[in-house]
């Protein structure tokens, strides 16, 4: 679902309400209740996939004023706790959410922007990976986060001498 701006003409403004329609109608789905800083917090999410709190908070603070970063991060461990939207926690990152919910795909990140995007499932269906030995456990998901350069900080690196080093993750 792509959110547009609402503009001056009729168009703009009934998408924009279709739009919202569709939000509320996510949450209630969710088992919870509307309220206007879910629908932003929710807004925001779907504007900016792979934000942390402060990028939400930053985003909604300009529509609802009054809101809390405490209340942002309430929202979204009741978004996460729901299954609304998806916790994920790079290492040496603070944690990101995205509304991509359900399907078992992974992450790649890039090593010096952070830059972050989806990916699709390694190989066949869920948990797209299997481990050596289970112990016991019925595995229904594996969470994978490439690491590397994206496709711009590789251009950057060949086009000007080396003035960064890459930031190691595991």
């Amino acid at each position: 679902m792509t959110l547009t701006n609402a503009s001056d003409d009729d168009g703009g403004i009934r998408l924009a309400a279709a739009d919202a329609g569709l939000l509320e109608v996510s949450i209630r789905s969710a088992g919870l209740k509307v309220t206007a800083p879910r629908l932003a917090v929710l807004r925001a999410l779907t504007d900016r996939p792979h934000s942390n709190a402060d990028a939400l908070f930053g985003a909604v603070r300009t529509d609802l004023p009054g809101t809390s970063l405490q209340a942002v991060y309430g929202v979204l461990a009741s978004f996460t706790a729901a299954g609304l939207v998806r916790k994920i926690e790079p290492a040496g990152s603070p944690a990101l959410f995205e509304r991509r919910v359900g399907d078992n795909h992974h992450h790649i990140v890039c090593t010096r922007c952070s830059v972050v995007h989806d990916v699709d499932c390694a190989v066949g269906h869920a948990p797209c990976l299997t481990p050596a030995d289970v112990l016991g456990f019925d595995v229904r998901a594996a969470e994978v986060i490439y690491w590397g350069l994206c496709a711009q900080c590789q251009l950057d690196t060949t086009s000007r001498p080396a003035e960064h080093t890459d930031t190691i993750h595991p």
